[in-house]
């Protein structure tokens, strides 16, 4: 099952990319052998200030047809990361080609898309940047890998 991350806004070159970077590859190389990956971003950017309906339609553009969709939202449900880890793998199991994971703007996720996801998903109860919402992401993504190969990466 393929990893899409869809993102409001683009990410530079810095500690957060290098981070971003090394989680996904670290999900990539975990997760092969289990069916879970690749992982890939896809960055868009509301450049006519539509707002978050605006984003909610660059967002959908981007998730691909017939994936399952996950928005991150602080109103989402609160996974443990073994919960996040048997999610991705119930996808997986039922044959899901691709799963999305979508991060809002700065104003967070249009309503609309929100009611459209599959499950809305909460980091925790605080607000956080954009950029570290996508490092706190891809590692779950790789801690989720970790939890089902069985490696001593997730020691809850």
């Amino acid at each position: 099952m393929r990893l899409n991350i869809c993102a409001v806004g683009r990410l530079r070159a810095g500690p957060e990319r290098a981070l971003v970077d090394d989680y996904l590859t670290r999900f990539d190389r975990t997760g092969r052998g289990l069916g879970l990956g690749p992982a890939s971003v896809t960055e868009v950017e509301d450049r006519k200030g539509g707002g978050m309906a605006a984003e909610a339609d660059l967002l959908r553009r981007a998730v691909p047809k017939g994936a399952k969709l996950a928005v991150l939202d602080e109103r989402g449900k609160r996974l443990t990361s073994p919960q996040f880890a048997e999610l991705l793998a119930d996808w997986r199991d039922q044959g899901v080609p691709d799963a999305a994971i979508a991060i809002g703007g700065a104003d967070g996720l249009d309503p609309s898309l929100r009611a459209q996801a599959d499950i809305a998903v909460s980091l925790g109860a605080m607000v956080w940047p954009h950029m570290l919402v996508r490092v706190m992401l891809a590692e779950q993504l790789y801690r989720a890998a970790a939890i089902l190969a069985g490696t001593p990466y997730h020691r809850a």
